[in-house]
């Protein structure tokens, strides 16, 4: 059973433990790539999240089932469980996981290890990894991030870490410095699968994707950091992008999408887009 004094914020999903009151500010969205809203901040009783909503688990394409929270809850991002024959993955954490979801994760092979790309989506990843025995693989540059400190967190250091049955973690940066993707050899058909949270953000036309320091306050990176981003997938194979909410998908040309978008970043940076130049004012 989860802990009772659990808080989760309920701008961005995060946890904190261990006591009977919350702090007084979500340090999560005190952090310029995410708010404090300006009604104030707001905390959530865990007990109430799970009594009051429920799990939404469905396959997304054969051997990729998503986890989500029902109504939405915080940022309403849904996790990705990667199913492998050595073992499954769960890729990025949801704030809640009710007994419900828990016996349907179980049902589906449960999960041997989670891997989340970025502190935005650690939120529940503490409870979830106790919850199966499995170790939580998170990113050593953002272990600063970390609100809910748990043994079974390991800080993975470096450019890529291979976990099994063909499941490649890699570091990207970019929105954040430990910014992860996941690579699944065995997706989209043996293809190629990348998810990618919004650290490769699909968006609405689905031939691009966008990249950004912060997406609610709408910062930019540095062109070198996107490059890096595209560099860092470069050498995987990949004809599909998963992204961090349900229907964020680029079913395939994936690989040729964040090339592309990677070139129209540079492009309009630089001031040009399509060969011509912006009618930027001087």
């Amino acid at each position: 059973m989860p802990h009772p004094n659990v808080h989760v914020c309920a701008t961005c999903g995060a946890h904190y433990p261990g006591s009977d009151e919350p702090p007084d500010l979500c340090r999560i969205c005190l952090d310029e790539r995410q708010y404090v809203p300006e009604s104030g901040q707001r905390w959530l009783a865990y007990g109430d999240l799970l009594s009051e909503h429920a799990n939404r688990i469905e396959e997304v394409e054969p051997g990729l089932w998503g986890v989500g929270v029902e109504p939405q809850v915080a940022i309403g991002q849904r996790a990705l469980l990667v199913r492998t024959p050595a073992g499954n993955v769960l890729w990025d954490c949801v704030p809640v996981l009710t007994a419900e979801g828990r016996a349907r994760l179980a049902e589906l092979g449960g999960v041997r290890a989670v891997a989340v790309s970025h502190p935005h989506f650690y939120t529940g990843v503490a409870l979830l990894a106790e919850a199966f025995g499995a170790t939580a693989y998170l990113h050593a540059a953002d272990a600063q991030h970390v609100t809910h400190p748990s043994p079974r967190i390991e800080h993975w250091d470096g450019e890529r870490l291979e976990l099994f049955g063909g499941v490649t973690l890699v570091r990207a940066g970019g929105h954040f410095a430990g910014g992860t993707v996941l690579h699944w050899a065995d997706g989209a058909g043996g293809r190629g699968a990348l998810l990618t949270s919004d650290i490769i953000r699909v968006v609405p036309d689905r031939r691009h994707v966008a990249f950004l320091y912060s997406y609610p306050n709408q910062i930019p990176l540095p062109v070198r950091e996107v490059e890096r981003i595209g560099a860092a997938v470069e050498p995987y194979a990949f004809d599909r992008i998963h992204g961090g909410w349900w229907g964020t998908t680029i079913q395939a040309g994936a690989k040729d999408a964040v090339r592309r978008s990677v070139e129209r970043y540079r492009r309009a940076i630089a001031g040009r887009l399509d060969g011509v130049e912006l009618p930027w004012p001087t």
